[in-house]
């Protein structure tokens, strides 16, 4: 049996569009990155997904003495959460530095997002 094939509909036109163009596209990018259970489509290797170099952050998990061994799948998860903290903060430090008028951020913009944002604490102290 043959699938049909739909046309994109503009924006303005698809009632089912609730957010903005961009959030559309996102979910939709979101929906196709993702595979289905079941499938039989080549594993896609961990390095490709990650935007930090895990060989790096595996020789830097190893520097701490209790660690021995690292699998792929926790370098891969500990590079993952790395690359989400550094967008959020990077994300939080821009407001600031939009409030100032500029562009690029500055540590002084690091320094306000990490005292005025509860969940960055831990880092008080440390830009010192």
């Amino acid at each position: 049996m043959a699938a049909a094939v739909e046309a994109p509909v503009p924006a303005e036109q698809d009632p089912a569009l609730c957010g903005s163009e961009g959030e559309t596209r996102g979910a939709e990018v979101e929906e196709k990155s993702q595979p289905h259970k079941g499938s039989t489509g080549p594993a896609v290797p961990h390095s490709r997904l990650s935007k930090l170099p895990l060989a790096r952050i595996k020789a830097l998990m190893k520097t701490d003495p209790d660690v021995s061994l690292a699998s792929q799948e926790s370098v891969f998860i500990i590079a993952k959460a790395t690359e989400l903290f550094v967008e959020m903060i990077a994300k939080d430090a821009l407001v600031y530095a939009q409030q100032g008028k500029r562009k690029t951020l500055q540590r002084k913009d690091l320094d306000n997002a990490i005292e005025a944002i509860d969940e960055f604490a831990f880092l008080e102290g440390t830009l010192d």
